[in-house]
């Protein structure tokens, strides 16, 4: 009876640390089309507002990240996710 209470204990503690977690905003890293706080000099004029594309890029660990970005309505760009491949084999 002590380990099943024990083990709820813990996982209780665990599910609050997790559901605590707030990463905030995406920030661009080296290779992001944003990175430096950097626009791209040419504007998405053909693209709808609030849409969004994908860019792969390979990160600061030397893994493949995907990453998102919306365009606002001023035409600048927002990067909204970033994704990471941890299985290198896998091509989808």
């Amino acid at each position: 009876m002590k380990k099943l209470i024990s083990g709820c204990a813990i996982l209780l503690t665990l599910t609050a640390c997790v559901g605590a977690y707030d990463a905030g905003p995406v920030r661009p890293i080296p290779g992001s089309i944003t990175y430096g706080g950097h626009q791209p000099r040419t504007k998405l004029t053909k693209a709808p507002i609030g849409s969004t594309f994908t860019n792969q890029i390979i990160d600061e660990y030397g893994m493949m990240a995907i990453e998102t970005y919306r365009i606002e309505p001023d035409r600048s760009l927002t990067l909204i996710r970033r994704d990471r491949k941890w299985d290198f084999f896998d091509f989808d």
